[in-house]
């Protein structure tokens, strides 16, 4: 019968030679399928769910001298823009010794003093370094989604962020800057951002995001974007809205908008393959 895992091992990632050496574990017993190895000498126990934020933590015990940056820094305020398969982006002073090490994304640079921050015990940068950090090395398109996200989630202001984008200079410093003069932090999904962007780019005129539609001083709905003079609102119809609870609520609120004296215009995934069409069925619906 064998005896149980030692509790100090139970709470996260732990150094392998360090539990030998302190009596918690005899080597063979560390090389039972009890303990998964995640970094060259970390361990945890396999009853612990394997997550991003879990493997950043490991991280930090593999690297003590690192800085969790970039996408992980971003699963460590709360937003996922990583899984729990994808690397680790970690950061290291420069001139110290370099790592190749399967699952670990990993700069050497320095970091600017306030840049830094500890999350949950973790050293990590705060959420405006991490979102510029993310969107620097993005297409423009896809730094406006991450730059959204972020704001979206209530972890950063847009104007800190924009702050903090005119503070790189480097390799990508001018397109991350762009990415936030398009961001509006309003988008709940990045579709909608998408789907914004392609709107401002369009001859079309600009649509209000996130408008809430009255019907006489009560409020009624707010919709992903709205032309209020025209009354035409325009919803991203994602696959959720397929699920049958939230079908039927779709409807109601679809019932109380068109009420009001709205028309709906609704646009899918498919959409914003064929945007020239999409584009041009909107400008009918507005009468252009």
């Amino acid at each position: 019968m064998s005896l149980p895992p030692p509790p100090a091992l139970l709470d996260g990632p732990f150094r392998g030679t360090e539990a030998v050496q302190r009596g918690l574990l005899s080597a063979r017993q560390l090389r039972h399928r009890s303990w998964r190895r995640l970094f060259p000498d970390v361990y945890v126990h396999c009853d612990v769910p394997v997550t991003h934020e879990l493997r950043a933590r490991a991280a930090v015990v593999f690297r003590p001298d690192a800085v969790v940056t970039g996408a992980s820094a971003a699963v460590l305020w709360g937003v996922d823009l990583a899984g729990p398969e994808d690397d680790v982006e970690i950061t290291l002073p420069p001139g110290s010794h370099p790592v190749r090490v399967g699952g670990l994304r990993v700069r050497r640079e320095p970091l600017p003093d306030h840049w830094l921050w500890r999350r949950r015990g973790i050293p990590t940068t705060t959420p405006e370094a991490a979102t510029v950090s993310v969107a620097r090395h993005l297409p423009l398109d896809d730094g406006v989604v991450v730059v959204d996200q972020m704001v979206a989630s209530g972890k950063v202001d847009l104007e800190p962020v924009r702050a903090a984008a005119r503070e790189l200079t480097g390799r990508g410093c001018r397109r991350v800057r762009e990415a936030c003069a398009l961001a509006d932090g309003l988008a709940e999904s990045p579709q909608e951002t998408r789907l914004r962007l392609l709107l401002v780019r369009s001859d079309l005129p600009d649509p209000v995001a996130q408008f809430r539609v009255r019907r006489g001083t009560v409020f009624v709905a707010k919709v992903d974007f709205g032309w209020p003079d025209q009354r035409l609102a325009v919803e991203y119809d994602g696959l959720w809205h397929a699920e049958p609870r939230q079908f039927g609520e779709d409807r109601r609120r679809l019932n109380r908008i068109q009420a009001a004296g709205w028309r709906v215009f609704f646009v899918t995934a498919a959409d914003l393959h064929h945007p020239a069409d999409l584009l041009a069925r909107l400008g009918a619906a507005l009468g252009r």
